[in-house]
């Protein structure tokens, strides 16, 4: 058999309240060719029931780790991961229906990219947004060629690990964009980094001076549009 065509990241700490969303926008894709890894880390809650509801006697893969930071959890689903492209989601976020078979499509017609950027949405201002596909520091909005991320792992960093590794494969990857909102990006869950941005709680010490610039665009982008 064949490698899958996408493997799924999801690092999962603690999202119950997110996890159903998150997991049927997955695995009802009208793209079937993908493998998902759900890396469980210092669960306490229910997101391990939920998660089993979904690959329990199934080929698609469930790691337990205990490092309560979602780089190293991804760092994780990717020493598993063996398909072709690899796609990150935040276990707070969900992919828009058809989002893997749009994403498939223009990868097919892209041959020689290292990542495909696509559009998202999210809610902004008290109104549902979407942005164009742009490089913008995050995983989750792209696709990643895995030969391209070959040995490179996310930092073991608190938080702002995804700025860190963008700001390190960025630069030397060959981009294309795909200008349709395809991912859903959850800024609202209460506790999130995103979240203590907006309300000024964020303390930007815990940001490596390599990533600040990156960081503190990301901080206006937000302030900006909620």
């Amino acid at each position: 058999m064949s490698n899958p065509f996408f493997s799924v990241i999801v690092p999962v700490h603690n999202a119950e309240k997110y996890m159903r969303r998150g997991m049927n926008s997955i695995f009802g894709q009208d793209f079937k060719n993908f493998e998902a890894i759900i890396v469980l880390d210092s669960c306490t809650d229910e997101s391990e029931y939920i998660v089993n509801e979904y690959t329990a006697y199934t080929t698609h893969k469930k790691i337990y780790t205990d490092f309560g930071r979602a780089g190293m959890a991804r760092n994780a689903g990717l020493d598993a991961a063996i398909g072709e492209w690899i796609l990150f989601m935040d276990d707070d976020d969900w992919y828009l229906p058809g989002a893997f078979r749009r994403i498939a499509e223009e990868l097919e017609r892209q041959k020689d990219i290292d990542i495909l950027a696509y559009g998202f949405e999210w809610k902004g201002r008290g109104a549902a947004l979407q942005s164009r596909a742009r490089i913008y520091p995050a995983v989750w909005n792209k696709a990643w060629r895995r030969e391209f991320i070959g040995e490179e792992r996310f930092p073991d960093w608190i938080h702002t690990d995804d700025l860190g590794f963008a700001k390190k494969m960025h630069p030397r990857a060959r981009f294309a964009f795909l200008h349709e909102a395809l991912y859903y990006y959850n800024f609202m869950r209460v506790g999130s980094v995103s979240d203590k941005i907006r309300n000024g709680e964020y303390d930007n010490s815990l940001i490596p001076e390599s990533c600040r610039d990156a960081a503190e665009g990301y901080e206006r982008w937000l302030k900006e549009n909620y």
